[in-house]
């Protein structure tokens, strides 16, 4: 009976405003078999440093947060007074 903990980042979308919302599975199996399974979430707002992040997560930060999109996500704040 082998027990295991596992991350896993299982989906990642990104918004219209070039947010990319990162979900990740956490599940324990015993011998190959998911017994139980929570999920965590954050996100990679444009211009945040996703140096940290998944592989995966990184590809698509990379490919999305523009130069452009971070301007026009830093504009859209600042019209908000955020």
């Amino acid at each position: 009976m082998t027990i295991q903990k596992q991350r896993v980042v299982d989906l990642v979308e990104v918004t219209e405003h070039g947010v990319v919302q990162v979900r990740e599975a956490v599940r324990i199996t015993e011998d190959g078999t998911v017994i139980a399974q929570s999920f965590e979430r954050h996100v990679v707002l444009p211009g945040d440093d996703y140096s940290q992040e998944n592989e995966r997560v990184k590809a698509i930060c990379a490919a999305v947060h523009t130069a452009e999109v971070v301007a026009a996500y830093e504009a859209a704040k600042a019209a908000q007074g955020v």
